[in-house]
């Protein structure tokens, strides 16, 4: 009997209705993308919150979140099942504050929309430089709210989509009270016919927005993609066999294409790029095919470091220049705190730490500046932000997903290359040794892309364009100031609900 009683316990209900509603929300994450539900999930969760206490509230943010980063972080536990369940927890607890910070009574439709588009910035933003992987602005980049990422970016998809839920909320609870007496049911319809009207007329002028200016120029491009099997790691594979993989799709690029484009750390060198065979290869392809050549490199730096870098090389074949990573992936190209956790955990799967790259990632070519965002760097904004801030027309996003066995990853990175070509209004060129290698327009259109582990190589023609949209004037402030206003609103409305009780 108490057992069952436990089942049918306001938290119980609450922490159930709650994870239910994660899981439906993670269903719009690539590979599934089914856009919709990740609405319907926030609505859900608003129903798991209703008018209980703090600590229900909390239960039921944290299982939301675990029903999101679950499945949407699943990739994680390829490489650590431990790690990947710390990972999970870590994710979900950012929700579980924003359950907490939601208000019962009047104010919580407001409290909720500040408060969950102001964790998943927190969360993208820390520890260690955040983790947007997994995060549902990602499964917006398929549906109709995506254009309003030209306005305010990833977190203004969270706004929307925050909204869209309170409104289904406050509509469906119209609706139920239909047949009642009084001037709140009216209010809650015309709240919530209010909230869906503001998403619909947002998602209107995102899609008139400026979307990078006119076109600068158009240049003929190819993303090179050597092919191979998935799930390995670098020391399960020769580094010359990847070279080589590599230099043989790039006879395949057509003369005289203006910009070529090899994926990251598929030059894996013991010494420097200097006098190695593999720098003489790369110069005389880009000589002989009369192309920009854009190439990933990683080189020992010391006896504890290295380097991961991209080189360009000149239709002529000389060096035009280098950019270092920048942001870094924890746990991936350096550890964290590693004197201390070797304590506790075998860290020898990466035994160096990749050098930080400093200064802006733009390089100046004959086919245009061309702003580089290196692997993991695609899912950040602030990293697009710098490099058009500096002057890129065009995006360049050398990756590698190969130690990714399935195909999650290589989605999500894909729906964050369109992010970024969205909210920045440039085309994109991603290469990656296994896939996912795209072209991608200004508007977040996939031009052209390959399939997994298969040698390909894409081509077509992309525009440079030197304007900026309105996310890359104003950044993330709009979306935080009315975040910020809303969970005011929503705690004050609750104060004075209480003051007149």
């Amino acid at each position: 009997m108490k057992f069952a009683a436990l089942f049918r316990s306001p938290t119980t209900i609450a922490i159930g209705i709650g994870a239910v509603g994660g899981a439906v929300a993670s269903m719009s994450l690539p590979p599934f993308g089914f856009w919709p539900v990740g609405i319907l999930g926030f609505a859900i969760l608003l129903f798991a919150m209703e008018d209980h206490s703090i600590l229900q509230r909390s239960l039921a943010g944290f299982a939301f979140g675990l029903g999101v980063f679950v499945p949407g972080l699943w990739w994680a536990q390829h490489f650590n099942w431990y790690g990947a369940l710390v990972l999970m927890v870590l994710e979900a607890l950012f929700f579980a504050l924003a359950g907490a910070l939601t208000v019962p009574g009047r104010g919580r439709t407001y409290s909720a929309i500040g408060a969950f588009v102001l964790a998943e910035y927190l969360r993208e933003s820390w520890p260690l430089g955040g983790l947007p992987i997994g995060g549902l602005p990602l499964g917006q980049t398929n549906g109709p709210l995506f254009d309003i990422a030209r306005l305010g970016g990833p977190f203004s998809l969270m706004l929307a989509l925050c909204v869209g839920g309170a409104a289904i909320r406050v509509l469906f609870t119209a609706l139920a009270a239909r047949n009642t007496s009084g001037l709140d049911v009216g209010r809650r319809a015309l709240l919530g016919s209010g909230l869906a009207l503001s998403v619909v007329l947002v998602a209107l002028w995102g899609a008139v927005a400026p979307s990078g200016g006119k076109v600068v120029k158009s240049e003929t491009v190819a993303a090179v993609q050597g092919g191979g099997a998935r799930g390995t790691s670098a020391k399960d594979v020769n580094p010359e066999t990847v070279t080589k993989a590599q230099l043989d799709q790039v006879q395949r690029v057509p003369y005289d294409t203006a910009l070529t484009v090899l994926p990251e750390d598929v030059v894996a060198l013991s010494g420097s790029l200097e006098g190695s065979w593999q720098n003489a290869a790369l110069s005389a392809e880009a000589r002989r095919l009369s192309t920009t050549l854009l190439v990933g490199v990683t080189s020992p730096e010391g006896t504890s470091q290295f380097n991961n870098y991209v080189v360009a090389y000149s239709p002529t074949g000389s060096q035009l220049g280098t950019v270092e990573k920048v942001h870094r992936v924890p746990f991936g190209e350096y550890i964290p705190f590693r004197s201390f956790l070797s304590h506790f955990a075998n860290i020898s799967g990466v035994p160096r730490d990749a050098v930080v790259g400093t200064g802006n990632e733009v390089i100046d070519t004959p086919a245009g500046p061309l702003g580089v965002l290196i692997s993991f760097e695609v899912f950040f904004s602030e990293r697009s932000h710098d490099v058009v801030s500096h002057g890129a027309q065009l995006l360049v996003v050398p990756t590698n997903t190969t130690s990714y066995p399935t195909s999650q990853m290589p989605a999500q990175e894909l729906a964050a290359a369109k992010l970024q070509a969205m909210e920045t209004g440039r085309d994109l060129i991603q290469a990656s040794p296994t896939g996912v290698s795209a072209i991608i327009n200004h508007r977040g259109t996939v031009l052209a892309q390959s399939s997994l582990s298969t040698p390909t190589v894409l081509t077509g023609t992309v525009s440079l364009r030197s304007g900026l949209t309105l996310y890359d004037r104003w950044g993330d402030w709009p979306v935080l100031v009315i975040s910020l206003a809303a969970l005011a609103l929503g705690q004050l409305r609750s104060r004075q609900r209480t003051q007149l009780s």
